[in-house]
């Protein structure tokens, strides 16, 4: 049964303190709030937009997925079939039959493309926008918007993933949260790690009363007093701003988005994934339908940047990796009911024009079924789908050649992606902030450009 309250993924208490989710004496979150201040100050005219990034890593076979090809030779389109979709004349692959039904909400690129076939450098390159400067998308964002919420307290970017038993699962794991850090920007902007179903998921329960909290706080709005009395240089002059930030931060609106026992029972069983078995040699239950409850509760509560981590799509088939068939059950059947739910749940609050929803991996899989009954590594085509953020929705953006190989029209970049994304969560005024990136980060910030038939 999902514990309701989660965990910052593989990190000491001392972790905490430095990121400013627990502390109430010496260095605790309203000083870091307080030492942050300048970046969100200069981010004045925020745009009230999300992205949540469902990263599905070891890279998802764009056929099986969203390019079904059920024209080409038998070793060439999907292996697990097609499912008409609303849209006249487009088919997913045939563990998505939920998300065939909400094509309408959707756009799906079917000519995303890079030339990097091997896994780290691929996942860098998507993750960042092929920015030199090595900072990913969410920590561009947590530079130019700051590094939290300027009421709420909430991170910017956060990094959302699951405590995971299998090796090569967790390897993946690693790898993503490494291409999502901030590079040149600095460790301020670094994604906030947080986890599902860990033993130490305390770590975010308060561990003193709510009187005791009361105590602690008058007496450190005291110690402040006096501070403030001594203080010439009007540096103390925000302190009680600062406070009540990281106040709401323990107890308030930013904290509660974390527990799921403040969500409608109906609303988290609509998302429920545990059912599905996830793993390669260790199982566990999946978890990604409620890591996308918890994404859209963090949106609501003014995050900025949340990526999700979705393992063990790196399908060779073989005695150690999984073929496209097993695969594509074990995983597809999962996203399809997630995303579904996902989807739906935010369009009946009212949020998609709010939220954009990115579905990607690092690259796509050869078009030719091999001898193990999987799928290898191929950029030149790869998995991109895109929902809400305000975009237009409910096409099919570029094509593909008909065996799946090499776009045929419209090929969309990785550049054209992080503009896509920046376009979504930066305001008009994005450009005269664009100083506040190393060089190497603005340059292609500023030069990327929008996948058109989006905007």
């Amino acid at each position: 049964m999902l514990k309701p309250v989660l965990r910052a993924a593989s990190m000491r208490r001392r972790d905490f303190l430095q990121v400013g989710l627990l502390g109430l004496g010496g260095l605790g979150l309203a000083d870091l709030l307080r030492a942050r201040a300048a970046a969100a100050e200069r981010a004045t005219n925020r745009r009230d937009t999300s992205v949540v990034l469902l990263f599905l890593t070891g890279g998802a076979s764009h056929i099986e997925i969203f390019d079904p090809k059920m024209s080409a030779p038998a070793e060439y389109r999907s292996i697990t079939g097609a499912t008409p979709t609303t849209l006249p004349g487009v088919a997913f692959g045939g563990t998505f039959p939920r998300l065939a039904r909400l094509a309408g909400q959707m756009a799906v690129v079917r000519s995303f493309t890079h030339e990097t076939s091997d896994h780290t450098r691929a996942v860098q390159q998507v993750m960042r926008g092929n920015n030199t400067g090595q900072a990913g998308m969410g920590a561009i964002l947590a530079r130019l918007r700051g590094p939290s919420h300027p009421t709420t307290g909430s991170p910017t970017h956060v990094y959302l993933s699951e405590t995971e038993i299998d090796a090569q699962f967790d390897k993946e794991r690693q790898r993503l949260l490494e291409a999502a850090g901030p590079g040149q920007l600095g460790g301020a902007y670094a994604p906030f790690p947080l986890g599902f179903n860990s033993p130490t998921s305390r770590d975010l329960h308060l561990n003193i009363s709510r009187r005791r909290l009361e105590d602690r706080r008058a007496m450190r709005h005291a110690f402040d007093q006096i501070a403030r009395a001594v203080d010439t240089s009007g540096s103390l002059e925000t302190l009680d701003r600062f406070e009540r930030q990281a106040y709401e931060v323990l107890v308030g609106r930013s904290r509660g988005a974390f527990d799921l026992a403040r969500e409608d029972r109906r609303v988290v069983e609509s998302y429920d994934t545990s059912r599905f078995r996830t793993g390669l040699k260790e199982y566990r239950g999946s978890s990604l339908g409620h890591q996308l409850l918890l994404a859209r509760r963090l949106c609501e509560a003014g995050c900025g940047f949340i990526t999700i981590h979705n393992p063990g799509w790196d399908m060779h088939g073989g005695t150690t990796q999984l073929d496209m068939r097993h695969g594509m059950e074990e995983l597809g059947r999962p996203v399809d009911h997630a995303v579904a739910a996902f989807l739906e749940d935010v369009h009946q609050r009212g949020l998609s024009d709010k939220i954009l929803l990115v579905i990607t991996g690092e690259f796509g899989r050869t078009p030719r079924i091999n001898a193990s009954a999987g799928r290898d590594h191929w950029p030149q085509l790869s998995t991109l789908a895109l929902a809400g953020g305000g975009l237009r929705m409910g096409q099919v953006v570029g094509q593909s050649t008909a065996r799946a190989e090499v776009p045929r029209a419209d090929p969309v970049t990785i550049e054209n992606l992080l503009a896509t994304v920046m376009h979504v969560l930066l305001d008009d005024n994005a450009q005269r902030r664009l100083p506040l990136l190393p060089g190497a980060v603005a340059a292609t910030v500023a030069s990327a450009r929008p996948i058109r038939q989006l905007i």
